[in-house]
């Protein structure tokens, strides 16, 4: 099993917990051993808040990408394309069940000084 960690701006992380974004796009696809998804909430909340399973990756040319998720994609047209401005292929990661953290955790309790820009990898769970 392994995990990576991504750093999300906090109104997609509200997203993802109502259930009105299932899924996460991102311009470059994870190794093929992972299987979650650890949510860091960027500033200004600053915290590990929860952790997605991952059902399935979609990954192709951007238009195919958003009609197969655009129905729950948490974002608007627009935004998806101005995302992938300049680029050729898109990969949406669909989150399966979705477990809310109680306690919010700091980067500090995986080892992680710094958030990062898009992902890291996280090669055993953290409690």
């Amino acid at each position: 099993m392994c995990q990576m960690l991504l750093s999300i701006n906090p109104e997609h992380v509200e997203n993802i917990l109502s259930g009105k974004k299932l899924f996460e796009f991102r311009k470059v696809r994870c190794k093929p051993a992972v299987d979650r998804i650890i949510i860091y909430a960027t500033a200004p909340q600053k915290m590990v808040v929860a952790e997605a399973e991952i059902e399935d990756i979609i990954e192709g040319e951007i238009n195919a990408v958003w009609r197969q998720t655009k129905d729950f994609a948490g974002i608007s047209y627009a935004f998806f394309r101005a995302y992938y401005k300049g680029k050729k292929n898109a990969v949406a990661y669909k989150l399966g069940k979705v477990e809310v953290y109680e306690q919010p955790k700091k980067l500090s309790d995986y080892g992680i000084v710094y958030p990062p820009q898009s992902f890291v990898y996280l090669e055993s769970a953290t409690t």
